[in-house]
């Protein structure tokens, strides 16, 4: 089977040259015309998906080869891109940085040449003119399987420094697709760990997305952008579907690597399959609910978890645990992802009630799978306020940034996984646990340090590690069935 999507891959040199002012100024721009855009982004970032899904009006999804692997970048992306006319790829870091230690693994470079895709680069120009010849020839040269298809250059300062860089790139033989100058309005606020999620702020990101749709509809030639993304080959793959990929999981294999080395299968699916309809045998009986936390304190959360939970039997429910007094009406499993709870922390503190409900709830053994902010919402308390009490465990802020992938063996059964299970992850956080692990540990990891992380109790699974479900799709069936049966 092969797909063909007209698509493009935004990278730069390093970050901040102005990789989501171009990417998401371009979906917006494209979307303003009446294109359907699919909106992606590179690694395991989960706030500039946000801002993309505002520009785009589609959900915004992660392509990760580290956490999910080469062989589903491909599927994943034309999943997200059913029934679009066009998808805008933001690459991360500099183009060719991917995974410590790995090479080019989860590299910008890497998942281009995964989806046969074109790159534009977007250069920082402001400190350079015919320096940006050579440049831009040594990434468009380093590697040949990557094709760099044009450059956009980013903060210009006039028209005479903009003829400097054209006259200059002539050389290279790579077109100029776009010059951007410097414009205020376009930034968007950062704090402890990057921007500040569209949730926090929407009136203020409508605006920021708008002026990034503005400026890069005067700057660049989107025809021209356009024309370069239907060049893209076709993909010789099926799109990735939640149903379809649980249905080819045994039962019984609900984890990849477990017990000693079986792996699920990572199928991709039939292109036509829904999304969002159960598995076979797995229809949802009435009032069985899975909630999952949302709202401005709890942001980083993969649409494809939600996917195949739906696809596993389950009804899943939002809630915003900061306005929320209640859990969803007939709630038997709990998701708690990443976000900011320490940002919030005296709102999630006063919201008594629910703070409440969440430990009943976990007392009664029901699942309850919580990561990174979760784990934090769950401990006895964090930076002094009174939390959920799940947890006999503190949290606090700290300067030091812990960030990186992590290679992690389940060392305890949960109600994600049976011990044994290997699963690939990913740390983002300025805070710190204490104790680092329960007396169940939920993981065993090596870099930066060998060392056990995380909480196993009861039916909770709490951990500073972020995982991709996509990769191990049985755990979303076990915690589904562990809700039917808790």
């Amino acid at each position: 089977m092969t797909a063909s999507v007209p698509r493009l891959v935004i990278a730069a040199p390093s970050s901040g040259s102005g990789k989501t002012t171009v990417a998401t100024g371009l979906m917006a721009a494209f979307a303003a015309r009446g294109l359907a855009v699919s909106p992606h982004k590179v690694g395991p970032d989960y706030i500039d998906p946000g801002y993309h899904a505002l520009a785009s009006g589609r959900v915004g999804r992660n392509l990760d080869a580290y956490l999910c692997g080469p062989e589903l970048v491909a599927p994943l992306f034309l999943h997200g891109a059913r029934r679009c006319d066009i998808a805008v790829v933001e690459g991360v870091m500099g183009m060719f940085d991917g995974a410590a230690g790995e090479g080019e693994l989860a590299s910008t470079a890497h998942v281009a040449k995964l989806l046969r895709a074109p790159v534009v680069l977007v250069v920082d120009a402001s400190s350079q003119s015919r320096s940006v010849a050579a440049l831009v020839h040594g990434f468009a040269s380093w590697d040949p399987e990557v094709r760099v298809g044009g450059v956009i250059l980013n903060k210009v300062a006039s028209d005479r420094h903009e003829a400097l860089l054209r006259e200059a790139l002539e050389s290279a033989g790579v077109p100029v697709f776009g010059v951007l100058r410097r414009v205020a309005q376009v930034d968007t606020p950062s704090r402890h760990l990057g921007l500040v999620p569209v949730a926090e702020r929407r009136g203020a990101a409508v605006d920021a997305v708008a002026a990034m749709a503005a400026q890069v509809e005067r700057g660049c030639d989107l025809e021209g952008l356009v024309s370069l993304a239907r060049g893209a080959g076709a993909l010789s793959c099926a799109a990735w579907d939640a149903a379809e990929v649980l249905a080819q999981t045994p039962e019984g294999l609900d984890c990849a690597n477990a017990g000693g080395g079986a792996e699920t299968p990572r199928g991709a699916g039939n292109c036509a399959t829904s999304p969002h309809r159960p598995a076979p045998g797995h229809e949802p009986p009435h009032g069985q609910v899975i909630a999952i936390a949302g709202g401005p304190a709890f942001t980083f959360s993969y649409a494809e978890h939600a996917e195949l939970l739906t696809a596993a039997g389950a009804e899943v429910v939002p809630f915003d645990p900061l306005r929320d007094e209640q859990l969803p009406d007939g709630t038997a499993g709990l998701v708690i992802g990443g976000g900011f709870p320490e940002v919030y922390a005296a709102e999630l503190s006063a919201n008594e009630p629910l703070r409440k409900a969440v430990a009943a709830l976990a007392e009664t053994g029901a699942p309850v799978a919580a990561e990174c902010a979760g784990l934090l919402y769950l401990c006895r308390e964090l930076d002094g306020q009174p939390m959920c009490g799940v947890l006999d465990a503190s949290a606090r802020m700290e300067d030091r940034l812990t960030l990186g992938y992590r290679d992690a063996v389940a060392v305890s059964d949960s109600s994600l996984a049976v011990a044994g299970t290997r699963m690939r992850g990913h740390e983002f956080h300025r805070t710190v646990v204490e104790p680092e692990a329960g007396d169940a540990a939920a993981w065993g990891v090596r870099v930066p340090r060998r060392r056990l992380e995380g909480f196993v109790q009861r039916g909770v699974h709490a951990s500073y590690l972020h995982t991709h479900w996509a990769s191990v799709p049985g755990v979303a069936r076990r915690f589904v069935e562990r809700c039917r049966t808790s």
